[in-house]
């Protein structure tokens, strides 16, 4: 008997097991957490890459890296009503299976359509000077034909809606994964160690969308067909600007880890005891929590229809509501440059799309995490009040607003290429008769540093290409002073030396605006009842949803699309864009960047304002009162005073 008590911590008389333990179930969590916002963060990396791949507009490609969030925002009200109704491991285990088929199928297209396809692939030994100026269109119309006859198969044209798909899948799968966690941790861990735990999810969650980068960065270092092709017949390298990385790759690598960890899940019981330590108090029996949390007592129809009436209240708070507008605008804010910054980098400072992600995940994303954690730190130290909070939240986006404006001006103008920018002509006389097909793109940089869209374009009549090095010349080129020559590749922004002043601005402004979290979620849960807050962060994330992460990628992409001087034409279709006019690109794109900051200004200032109009405390209204919500937390100092001159 006694051997078996020491057998079992928990004092039953059952065989101890670790999934009877909350310390493994943390651990799995975490893992979990990593590998889901790893697949979110990779998601935001490829996006460039599968906007070039399948010739999507920008416009689309945020469509496509927002659409996740559909799914997500129809099924996370019916979290709440399920949460204590379902076995939590096992829908925590079915999400994350669940997401493990979505990122399967986000792979693919790739293994559905044909090999890449792109102007001036040397296709057999017969055809060894594509893309040259060439008197007869014969043999550049006959790729062409071939290439349509591709694009219009049935495969290619699933592509997008099976992309569609799997991002719906994937935000699906996510949505009890957190939550429940959350939930499921809280009621079985000790008071002591509750904190410590949710910390670690904290940082997990923090640190994974940077894993995915980080990944990507690797990833997309690899030619997309290097599982169909010899490494002879690769013929681009990296810096080439028709290269397409092995995007496909990621998700696979990412749907194994989600599948490991999901299985742990289908082992975890619905209830565990409590961890060692813990008061015999702190168990709530069910029927007692029932009482304490009417919602639990409603029915589905009854919960979907009281649901409005109570968010409404919860939105009739004025900290509350602009509280919610500010990390609105910051959100939204986040959601764009998550998805379009890698891709700014890319052709603002002329640097490999890897690169510009290891600058997203190696610098931007840390340093953001370690503003979150400062600004606990700081609320902790100095036991911030509400009114503190909002004059610190207004002080910190002030200083991010100060960052952030200079970045607008830290740029160079679009490099000179012809017929396209800075004077726009549909074809030069050094080029008529070179038939050039209209969809060719094979940037030459020019002896006289011009750049053209393709050799055809330059009237390049032959090419010498170095065995060892690969590297690609034309000669007797009739458009570059008489017969010059050109070496294969963009003759790039000539802004790589504002890179390293950019990167750092772009930290120091994720370090500043991330300072706010904190501060601003505390200013959420102490501005209403206690038996609405989980509610009140309910409401607040489904606004996040709805008004930043939905829209936010696809009002960034738009923008970037009116930036556009030249599209792609593939088939007489539109395709993506192939040149931007890089101040435009900066300015908007940016500039978009200032409207959501100030915004977030305006709507912390006004909290100062509303708070200062205010008697110092309020008491909060009776759950059954349809006024708003009232400051209720700065009696807690006062209080705190008085128990110890009592003591």
């Amino acid at each position: 008997m006694v051997a078996n008590v020491n057998m079992n911590p928990a004092g039953s008389g059952r065989r101890w097991s670790p999934f009877s333990s909350i310390k493994v179930f943390v651990f799995c969590h975490s893992l979990l957490q990593l590998a889901q916002l790893l697949v979110s963060g990779y998601m935001k990396s490829s996006i460039s890459t599968i906007e070039r791949r399948y010739g999507l507009s920008s416009q689309k490609s945020g469509i496509l890296a927002a659409f996740n969030e559909v799914g997500n925002t129809v099924l996370i009200v019916f979290v709440s009503f399920f949460g204590s109704r379902v076995h939590r491991p096992r829908c925590i285990g079915g999400g994350a299976l669940l997401a493990c088929l979505a990122s399967l199928l986000m792979a693919v297209p790739h293994f559905l359509s044909g090999k890449y396809q792109y102007t001036g692939q040397i296709s057999s030994s017969s055809d060894n000077s594509s893309g040259l100026c060439l008197s007869s269109s014969s043999s550049s119309s006959s790729f062409s034909n071939q290439s349509c006859q591709q694009q219009g198969s049935a495969a290619q044209q699933v592509v997008y809606p099976l992309l569609l798909l799997g991002q719906l899948l994937l935000g699906i799968g996510a949505v009890p994964i957190q939550p429940y966690g959350i939930s499921y941790i809280d009621d079985y861990a000790s008071r002591k160690n509750s904190p410590l735990y949710l910390g670690i999810l904290l940082a997990v969650t923090s640190i994974g969308p940077a894993f995915g980068f980080v990944t990507g960065s690797f990833m997309l270092r690899f030619f997309v067909d290097f599982d169909k092709l010899t490494k002879e017949e690769i013929e681009l390298d990296e810096k080439d600007p028709r290269w397409v990385g092995a995007w496909w790759l990621g998700f696979l690598v990412a749907s194994s880890l989600l599948f490991l960890a999901a299985l742990p899940y289908l082992f975890f019981p619905r209830e565990m005891p409590k961890e060692d330590g813990a008061d015999e108090v702190e168990s709530i029996p069910d029927s007692k929590q029932q009482q304490a949390d009417p919602m639990r007592s409603l029915s589905l129809v009854q919960f979907l229809k009281s649901f409005p009436r109570i968010a409404l209240r919860t939105l009739r708070g004025p900290i509350y509501l602009l509280v919610v507008l500010g990390q609105v605008n910051l959100a939204a804010l986040l959601s764009g440059l998550a998805t379009f910054m890698p891709k700014f980098i890319e052709k603002q400072f002329s640097q490999t799309i890897s690169f510009s992600n290891m600058m997203i995940g190696g610098v931007g994303i840390p340093l953001a995490v370690l503003g979150i954690v400062l600004g606990g730190v700081l609320m902790r130290r100095f036991n911030v009040s509400v009114r503190g909070a909002s004059k610190l939240c207004s002080a910190v986006i002030l200083l991010c607003l100060l960052s952030a404006l200079p970045m607008i001006f830290m740029g160079c103008s679009s490099q000179n290429v012809s017929g396209v920018f800075p004077h726009r002509s549909s074809s030069l006389p050094c080029m008529s008769n070179c038939s050039c097909p209209p969809d060719a793109f094979n940037p030459v940089c020019g002896s006289n540093g011009v750049e053209f869209r393709s050799p055809c374009h330059a009237g390049c009549l032959s090419r010498q290409t170095n065995a060892s090095t690969k590297e690609t010349n034309f000669t007797d080129c009739r458009c570059i002073d008489g017969s010059g020559s050109a070496r294969s590749g963009s003759c790039g922004s000539n802004c790589s030396h504002l890179l390293l002043p950019f990167v750092a601005l772009l930290g120091l402004t994720s370090f500043v605006t991330s300072f706010s979290q904190t501060p601003s979620y505390m200013m959420i849960l102490r501005t209403v009842p206690a038996e609405d807050k989980s509610f009140a962060v309910g409401v607040q994330y489904m606004l996040f949803r709805v008004l930043a992460f939905l829209p936010g990628p696809v009002l960034y992409g738009s923008v970037i699309d009116t930036t556009c001087i030249l599209w792609g034409q593939k088939c007489q279709k539109k395709t993506s864009c192939l040149y931007y006019d890089l101040d435009r690109f900066r300015h908007r794109f940016l500039g978009l960047m200032v409207v959501f900051v100030c915004g977030a200004l305006l709507c912390f200032v006004l909290t100062i304002i509303v708070l200062k109009r205010r008697p110092a405390t309020y008491k909060p209204p009776p759950p059954g009162s349809k006024g708003g919500y009232e400051l209720v937390a700065d009696k807690k100092a006062p209080e705190k005073e008085e128990k110890k001159e009592k003591a």
